[in-house]
């Protein structure tokens, strides 16, 4: 099982679970949980079908997660019984009887048979989260489904959409067609399903509208809008995608606009608004733009999230950051011997210029994390040393096979291998429980040609990301691989690529 639970004991006796499984409910709002979880089971006729009951009952564990819940029905917790042919997913709540279900599918991929046990579970932190980018490389609605019942399957609720970025615009604003006009998105209605059936899975929808920074699709749809400068301290060679200007009355209408539209679009109580890496902003005018980024979606009625950069126009109680970087993380080199020995890096063009100019752009974040928490703002962890899984596999760890995608896939960060994703641990940066929001895995899509870019990146690091945000402890690297070599069978079941890391032995499942 992967998360592993709170706690387990074992009971007499063995289950065998290669046989056909049956799915009942003891209560009709379970019924749409059952649908859900049925197409994933092996069915059948035969005397010596088991059965699972999916029930509403108290279970012994109380919520107590730490952070923000990203809907309204918060209680995770179940109880989860197996007998020799039958188990039971008890919870106080549908949510929490579809998780007990999703560990329950879990148990029938592993082995033959597993012991009988009864399991207590509940999460560690509220909001768990997966971000994809359909700016960079359009996802289909049938793919983002995909994506969502991957997120399920590990107890992620948070599918984050990076809707908009440089390189496109993804959800259609009626006010404002040219943004979307002759490219790929997704209309009104289909945003609306997609969000339906991420619910019917209880995973919350939050869209990103990311501003001022990364607006270059925004300005081919609408060039009248006002920008800022190129820094003089920029070199001259580097890209430099112009931020809007908020105090351009165009502009300040078009950021109200935007963000209230896709307020409105949203089921969820949350949107975010970006605020990073907007180069080219000087404090009066960032601040200005996340200012009225942030009212436009409070009057709009929504609780807006911007990445941590935010937090320099000022952070208040309940104001919600996404942390992502700092300094010592970006890992940059300051010499050419040290550029020289990163060929990622200059595979991507980078220059001693350019990795000093970075340097200087991104000394401000070292102290953003320290901003948040004393201003009583809400920490949402995504470390891009950790859950930037966009970062290249470790080419020690990619087999032979595989190499193609080893070698072509990832952004221009140093590769790493799965156990270091694997041993990221929230709890490390000191944050007070009480200024956590969540955690958030995030897979930004620069060089993706496919859908399989994304699993194949996601598999297996997603997992691991998905222990440490739901599990009460880090486990050890030795027991959870031999966890994660059995998960194979749900990865090829559901049609899903992965990376199978030299570091694993999938003999028995691949």
């Amino acid at each position: 099982m992967i998360p592993a639970p709170a706690r387990q004991r074992t009971t007499h006796g063995m289950c065998r679970t290669d046989r056909p499984w049956h799915l009942r409910t003891e209560d009709p709002s379970l019924d749409g949980t059952a649908a859900v979880l049925a197409p994933h089971l092996r069915t059948g006729d035969g005397a010596d079908a088991g059965e699972i009951v999916l029930v509403l009952d108290d279970v012994p564990l109380k919520p107590a997660a730490i952070g923000i819940a990203p809907s309204a029905d918060a209680d995770e917790c179940y109880r989860l019984t197996v007998e020799p042919g039958r188990i039971t997913c008890a919870a106080r709540t549908p949510q929490g009887a579809y998780r007990a279900g999703v560990t329950a599918l879990h148990l029938l991929a592993e082995t033959p048979e597993t012991p009988c046990r009864v399991i207590d579970d509940a999460p560690r932190y509220a909001w768990r989260g997966l971000m994809v980018d359909p700016a960079r490389h359009f996802l289909t609605v049938d793919e983002l489904h995909r994506l969502i019942d991957l997120a399920a399957l590990y107890k992620l609720n948070v599918l984050h959409l990076h809707l908009t970025d440089n390189e496109g615009w993804r959800l259609h604003i009626a006010t404002r067609p040219a943004l979307t006009a002759g490219t790929p998105h997704y209309t009104a209605d289909e945003y609306t399903a997609l969000q339906e059936y991420a619910a019917a899975r209880h995973v919350t929808v939050v869209p990103e509208i990311d501003l001022p920074g990364h607006s270059a699709a925004a300005l081919r749809a609408y060039p009248d809008l006002g920008t800022l400068p190129r820094p003089s301290w920029y070199p001259a060679d580097a890209p430099f995608p112009a931020p809007l200007d908020p105090a351009d009355p165009h502009t300040r209408a078009f950021i109200v606009d935007v963000l209230a539209e896709t307020a409105r679009l949203t089921a969820g109580a949350f949107v975010h608004f970006g605020g990073d890496e907007a180069l080219g902003a000087d404090e009066a005018s960032f601040g200005e733009a996340v200012r009225l980024a942030r009212e436009a979606l409070r009057v709009a009625g929504k609780r807006p999230i911007g990445w941590q950069e935010s937090s320099r126009a000022g952070i208040e109680p309940g104001d919600i950051a996404q942390f992502w970087v700092d300094v010592p993380m970006m890992d940059l080199p300051q010499t050419q011997d040290e550029l020289d020995a990163r060929p990622e890096l200059l595979a991507a063009g980078h220059t001693l210029a350019r990795t000093k100019a970075l340097t200087r752009f991104f000394a401000p974040t070292d102290g953003d994390l320290d901003r948040i928490v004393g201003g009583g703002g809400r920490v949402l962890l995504s470390p891009q040393s950790h859950l930037y899984l966009d970062r290249p596999y470790d080419p020690a760890i990619v087999p032979d096979d595989q190499a193609e995608a080893g070698e072509r896939l990832g952004f221009a960060y140093r590769p790493r291998d799965v156990r270091h994703a694997a041993a990221w641990d929230p709890s490390s940066y000191g944050v007070p429980q009480d200024r956590i929001a969540g955690v958030e895995a995030t897979l930004f899509a620069e060089r993706f040609e496919g859908f399989d870019d994304h699993t194949t990146l996601l598999l297996p690091r997603l997992p691991g990301v998905a222990e440490a945000a739901w599990s009460p402890s880090p486990p050890s690297w030795d027991e959870y691989r031999e966890r994660l070599a059995r998960h194979a069978v749900l990865w090829r079941d559901r049609g899903l690529t992965a990376l199978y890391s030299t570091e694993i032995d999938w003999r028995r499942s691949r």
